[in-house]
């Protein structure tokens, strides 16, 4: 059987789009390797949001041009995020005439078309769909990486247009699938043993369905269903965000009691220029409305430093709602400029010195708040949903915590005994991005 092998940049949309990738492979008789270097078939999944996600990506894939020429049967695919942008296919077909074929976000069901195609008539395949009104009718049956929790995309696409953002442009406008084939899809994953459920979108508060359903109608239907233990979602918007689904962390028993809610800015202004259509009290009011509903929730955010235009003082800003929300974690970002996007064409672009020396005092300020926090779980017992074992330590098992804390433990167990189900830890210790413990 010939084998494949999926190389996955990005979030965790683009991990679900490898899922279906891998669905579609298998379902052709092709074998998963854990290695590019026996592969017959090699996919890679790419993420434009950053330029150094660019930069990684071309580098590793001019390490397969010598694979090419020694072997001219290996198929080199790209797909993503990055070939939906017109100037990176052209980079492609000029600077990387080894790839044999480039699909986008919105045309993964067309892939086994497309290796036929190749094959058969030793052409280069290119496919991209703009904005797919049909995305979400095509039936896929992935390849999970967990048998026990799973990604679900529940809308496709973004019409958000925030001015740094190339997304809107990758994923094409927001289209929701129907409540029914959510919780269908849901429903079947539970009889096959899932425990958790990730609801992935853009932004899955602006969901709704023809039907009328919205967020929180969802969320409601699938803390129903028999055999789900636990509920997550990503990524939450904060101007669409409503109090119904704030409710849902008080009526949904299955909801994770964790949240992310991307600020990107402290300033007023610089969130005006990045169109996103709320202000930093707007933000806080929602904050102090989920402390109320849920005084222990964890909350994590998304933070860009460097925006053209951002003054000490609007930096200032940002420390200073990092200080009174106590984030447990964030993903903070040097601003890249997007190809395409409005803020590329700004002026009065921040230097890479002034830029650099804000990201350090903001992750430093972050990681001191994170570690704060971590602190207060220790001598106390949670429940871990257990995903194998630890990536920096043989002898312990990691998984997380309702509200998401990653936690690496012992026990007397076997893996096979507890992967896949949630077990007590007594937590022992903490640090900045992980809590130790051990099984009771």
């Amino acid at each position: 059987m010939k084998k494949y092998h999926i190389i996955t940049y990005g979030c965790q949309m683009n991990e679900h789009d490898s899922e279906n990738i891998a669905g579609l492979l298998e379902a052709n008789d092709y074998v998963c390797s854990e290695s590019s270097d026996d592969a017959d078939i090699v996919v890679m999944n790419t993420c434009s949001v950053r330029e150094n996600a660019d930069k990684r990506f071309f580098g590793v894939l001019g390490q397969f041009k010598k694979r090419k020429q020694n072997n001219r049967d290996f198929i080199l695919c790209v797909c993503g995020c990055m070939p939906q942008q017109p100037h990176i296919v052209e980079k492609i077909k000029k600077q990387f005439s080894w790839v044999d074929i480039v699909f986008g976000t919105q045309n993964i069901g067309m892939f086994p078309d497309l290796i036929k195609k190749r094959l058969e008539t030793g052409e280069k395949q290119f496919a991209i769909v703009s904005n797919n009104p049909e995305i979400d009718e095509i039936t896929i049956k992935p390849k999970r990486l967990y048998k026990h929790k799973a990604l679900v995309n529940i809308i496709y696409g973004c019409n958000n247009f925030c001015t740094y953002c190339v997304v809107p442009y990758t994923r094409g406008r927001e289209k929701s699938r129907s409540l029914e084939n959510i919780v269908s899809e849901i429903t079947c994953l539970a009889e096959n043993g899932v425990l958790e459920v990730m609801l992935l979108g853009q932004n899955v508060d602006s969901y709704k369905d023809l039907a009328g359903y919205d967020f929180a109608d969802l969320l409601q239907e699938v803390n129903k269903i028999s055999g789900i233990k636990r509920i997550r979602f990503m990524t939450s918007h904060p101007k669409d965000i409503s109090d119904k689904m704030i409710d849902c962390f008080a009526s949904c028993n299955k909801l994770c009691k964790t949240i992310h809610l991307p600020i990107q800015s402290g300033s007023d202004t610089i969130l005006k220029r990045m169109n996103r259509h709320y202000d930093v009290e707007k933000y806080l009011n929602i904050i102090d409305k989920l402390r109320k509903t849920v005084p222990d929730i964890t909350i994590s955010t998304d933070i860009i430093v460097g925006f053209p235009g951002e003054t000490e003082e609007d930096f200032q800003k940002t420390l200073d709602i990092v200080k009174k929300v106590r984030y447990d974690s964030a993903f903070t970002f040097i601003y890249s400029p997007r190809t395409g996007t409005p803020a590329s064409k700004f002026e009065n672009m921040i230097s890479e010195q002034t830029a650099h020396e804000r990201f350090n005092r903001l992750v430093s300020l972050i990681n001191k708040i994170s570690l704060e926090k971590n602190q207060r779980y220790i001598d106390k017992e949670y429940g871990v949903m257990v995903e194998g074992i630890s990536k920096n330590d043989k002898n312990r098992y990691t998984g997380r915590t309702d509200d998401f804390k990653l936690v690496n433990f012992t026990s007397d167990l076997s893996l096979d005994e507890i992967e896949g189900t949630i077990v007590p830890v007594l937590i022992t210790g903490a640090k900045t991005f992980s809590l130790e413990g051990r099984t009771l």
